[in-house]
């Protein structure tokens, strides 16, 4: 068996040897609408029920096959949050100090919190109230330029390498993203909490397109066999923002705050590795005094068994000769 290679100092890598992998989790996005809606009610908070679900993967040098299993049910109370939807595509590669990164992520089926506060028909046991018709869409498309050399995300992610030593570097990310909430109903916020004053409070749909520079800070380090890994950034971008009453469409340009983070950390050896994966992206909208403020994370683990490289038998020509 051949030793993997390490022609960075920093990094021990296992390019040449056949990985097969797993990873199972889940993906949220729960959203809350503030406002002064009564005097009692600030703020109301919609969640979507959780789906898990599990990917396949095989590994070998550029050749990459993954597969993907359905959502595996719903995990909450169906009676209390309802049944829903979701729908994850992604895409990551690394180019020289740059890593890029595409998401999709689209859910359909939320519940709103604690609605029997207003909601008579509901009770303390069944005290959310279903909207199986809210969705939400989040697209983005994002690039981290890591100004240290030996910053590799391959590395960071552990399977195809992983770290030897304590890295860090700070970091600039440009990200580009469109995402929003809408109902095919009346309206987001229920009609007996609705504002007749304010149209806002109205709308059945709240979206945004933004673009900007968020800088950051990353850090990775083994212990033995330990890894752990993560960055965090803040930043401001521009955003467009939109709502739309009646099917007609309002919209505005302003600023809005956007944070950065992606936690990490596991067991790797040369020939297994398990990690528990975080991954926040907060997005929001404010009209005046009405916020809408979404969080989508994802949790999952990964884990994993390399294969290992069995050496070439080299035979000169002197060995090739029968006497």
């Amino acid at each position: 068996m051949s030793l993997p290679a390490q022609t960075n100092p920093n990094i021990l890598d296992f390019s040449d040897a056949k990985i097969i992998s797993a990873e199972t989790g889940y993906t949220s996005a729960p959203f809350t609408l503030k406002y002064p809606l009564t005097s009692e009610i600030d703020k109301i908070t919609f969640k979507n029920n959780l789906a898990p679900f599990l990917r396949l993967a095989f590994n070998y040098k550029w050749f990459v096959l993954r597969l993907s299993i359905p959502n595996i049910g719903n995990i909450r109370d169906a009676s209390n949050y309802g049944r829903s939807r979701q729908y994850n595509l992604g895409m990551d590669f690394s180019h020289k100090k740059v890593y890029y990164d595409f998401e999709f992520k689209y859910i359909r089926g939320f519940s709103i919190l604690d609605a029997n506060r207003w909601d008579s028909t509901l009770d303390e046991v069944h005290r959310n109230s279903i909207q199986p018709k809210i969705q939400s869409l989040n697209i983005s498309a994002n690039a981290w330029y890591f100004h240290h050399k030996d910053f590799k995300m391959g590395a960071l992610l552990g399977k195809r390498s992983y770290y030897t030593k304590l890295v860090h570097t700070w970091y600039v990310k440009g990200t580009m993203n469109f995402f929003g909430v809408d109902t095919k109903n009346a309206g987001l916020i229920p009609t007996v909490l609705q504002d007749e004053q304010n149209s806002k409070t109205m709308s059945s749909t709240f979206s945004a397109f933004d673009v900007g520079f968020v800088p950051g800070y990353a850090y990775v380090n083994r212990f033995k066999n330990w890894q752990i890994a993560g960055w965090a950034g803040f930043g401001p971008v521009i955003q467009a923002k939109y709502y739309q009453v009646n099917g007609d469409f309002r919209g505005f340009l302003g600023l809005a705050p956007r944070y950065d983070i992606r936690i990490m950390g596991g067991y790797t050896t040369p020939k297994h590795f398990l990690f528990l994966v975080t991954d926040f992206d907060n997005k929001s909208i404010r009209f005046n005094e009405l916020i809408y403020h979404q969080s989508f994370y994802t949790i999952k683990l990964v884990g994993g068994y390399r294969f290992p490289v069995k050496e070439k038998k080299k035979q000169g020509i002197i060995d090739r000769i029968k006497w």
